[in-house]
């Protein structure tokens, strides 16, 4: 598929989904969201694709919705018009086996079976603020900024990010950022959790890309995939819930493919060739 405000590429086991609209830092639009969504599905079907990294053209990650169309939603001569517009806009993909939780606008991220990283090299904001979330790690670059700025415009947590930012950084920093919408840097993100790493600006892409081949080449691709879906499983279990669902797939994880390459490789002191079966 041609696409127009994204780029996407794969190489080496590793597919790059880049927001490409860098004259405007990336402001996210409807055409975005539909080529994001295609994108991010295809690399999920496709074999040839291990790992997904979600990033920025430019100087910004992204920052938020497009202020034209905000401008427009404003300025509707007809709420009902634009109330009826928003909702028709809020279905999710359908992913066969996920959760209804993940299956929303923005939260089907969790729902893929590959690893989705999320290297922020410039300003998230609002709308980009949210997507970074639903990657399953975030990078940043250090020059990159963050804010919710949805109390700034009169608008509210969007997106299920009450649910997912307290998760990370924990309940009174998900508030604080929440509340007063301002501008927090890459170290303070590292500090409360929202990011696992800030990497100088110089050797942000290299440094992200030698994480996102690490993850494609060196560990089974059906242990990542059991894992992923262990851990956004477990958000919604109690601790005897984990268990059993550990226990159940520790089962299945000893009769596969990987694990006798997992063993295999280790004593025979050679790189892996995990199959992902």
């Amino acid at each position: 598929m041609a696409y127009e405000d994204i780029l996407y590429e794969v190489a080496d086991r590793v597919a790059t989904v880049t927001l490409n609209r860098p004259d405007k830092l990336n402001a996210w639009t409807g055409k975005m969201e539909a080529e994001v969504r295609e994108a991010m599905l295809g690399a999920d079907r496709d074999d040839k694709v291990r790992v997904i990294v979600l990033t920025g053209a430019g100087r910004g990650f992204c920052a938020g919705a497009d202020i034209g169309n905000l401008d427009s939603l404003s300025k509707s001569g007809d709420p009902s018009d634009t109330v009826q517009r928003l909702r028709a806009s809020f279905a999710g993909p359908k992913i066969d086996a996920a959760r209804p939780d993940f299956q929303k606008t923005y939260s089907y991220f969790p729902a893929l079976s590959k690893p989705v990283i999320g290297a922020i090299n410039g300003a998230a904001a609002g709308l980009g603020f949210v997507i970074s979330l639903y990657c399953d790690i975030r990078f940043a670059s250090n020059k990159a900024k963050f804010t919710t700025a949805f109390a700034r415009r009169g608008l509210i947590a969007e997106y299920g990010i009450s649910w997912m930012l307290p998760r990370l950084v924990g309940v009174s920093n998900a508030l604080d950022l929440l509340f007063s919408a301002r501008l927090i840097d890459a170290n303070e993100a590292l500090r409360i959790g929202l990011v696992s790493a800030v990497i100088p600006q110089e050797q942000f892409a290299g440094e992200v890309r030698k994480y996102a081949l690490m993850l494609a080449n060196e560990v089974s691709p059906r242990s990542l995939r059991v894992m992923k879906r262990q851990v956004y499983g477990a958000l919604f279990q109690d601790l005897a819930g984990a268990i059993d669902t550990a226990n159940e797939e520790m089962v299945h994880s000893l009769v596969c493919q990987d694990f006798k390459e997992g063993v295999a490789h280790y004593l025979e002191k050679r790189a892996p060739a995990f199959t992902g079966k």
